[in-house]
């Protein structure tokens, strides 16, 4: 069962727009998805509270109530991770022993650049993530820009492959405004938005 944590301690990088899709692809590619949410925000459980019924189904935490403990229900075959801002230390050294594969959002900007290198830096001297595969996405990316040109060559000094790059589009919010998905819509509405992903895809399968 393959465990997929998006993660970057820096907030507001796109990391529930990211996780929320992703649970969106899988679950339309037949998988049985489960989406925690580690964030104090609970942005990925309220968007799974405004999913209409009817489309491919993604669950949350299964809580045991003897003990309040959180697993995924039975019958997963993926799990995608919301994670929180300020991941560090122990928590990340826990988060590293569960999962498989790292997506870490990032936007053009210098702060993100900054605050990914140090994650980068951070992971690395984890004994556990070296078992992780790691891949960056660039999130609200617009096209030839000063600032995307900046993160091309940024990104060509990390250890990490770039994935994807995700457009700047009003899509990913009116679309959670209701629980919904690239996927989930017709096709012809988001066509740029879903070839943006095939990478990533294929980069996870």
């Amino acid at each position: 069962m393959p465990v997929i944590a998006i993660a970057n301690p820096k907030g507001g990088v796109g990391k529930s727009t990211l996780a929320t899709n992703l649970a969106g692809a899988l679950a339309w590619q037949g998988h049985a998805v489960m989406l925690g949410d580690l964030d104090r925000q609970q942005s990925a459980r309220q968007w799974l509270g405004l999913r209409p019924p009817g489309l491919p189904a993604i669950t949350g935490w299964e809580v045991r109530e003897s003990t309040g403990q959180v697993r995924p229900p039975k019958g997963t075959t993926h799990v995608v991770v919301d994670t929180p801002a300020g991941l560090h230390g122990k928590k990340l050294q826990a988060l590293l022993g569960l999962v498989d594969l790292i997506l870490v959002p990032m936007q053009p900007s210098l702060f993100d650049i900054q605050a990914t290198h140090a994650f980068l830096a951070e992971l690395k001297e984890h004994p556990k993530a070296a078992k992780v595969r790691v891949g960056l996405v660039g999130m609200r990316v617009k096209d030839h820009t000063i600032a995307q040109e900046r993160l091309q060559e940024f990104v060509a000094t990390l250890p990490a492959p770039m994935v994807a790059a995700i457009r700047d589009t009003q899509n990913y919010v009116h679309l959670a405004a209701h629980g919904l998905t690239l996927w989930d819509v017709a096709p012809s509405r988001v066509e740029r938005d879903l070839a943006q992903w095939e990478p990533l895809l294929a980069w996870l399968a």
